[in-house]
């Protein structure tokens, strides 16, 4: 094998995907807004932290 184009391919094979990842996640696909869930998160969090210390 010829070892100096190896390590190209497998530069070009990871770029590949790393390109064909961000065209998925530009894509969306998602039920919830990202917003939504950082809102339920919050809230949760909010809720656990209110039983801890009015307990």
């Amino acid at each position: 094998m010829n070892e100096p184009d190896q390590p190209s391919s497998r530069v070009d094979r990871k770029r590949e995907r790393i390109r064909a990842e961000i065209q998925r996640n530009r894509a969306g696909g998602r039920r919830l807004p990202t917003w939504v869930m950082a809102v339920v998160l919050g809230v949760i969090l909010l809720g656990w932290a209110y039983l801890i210390f009015t307990s």
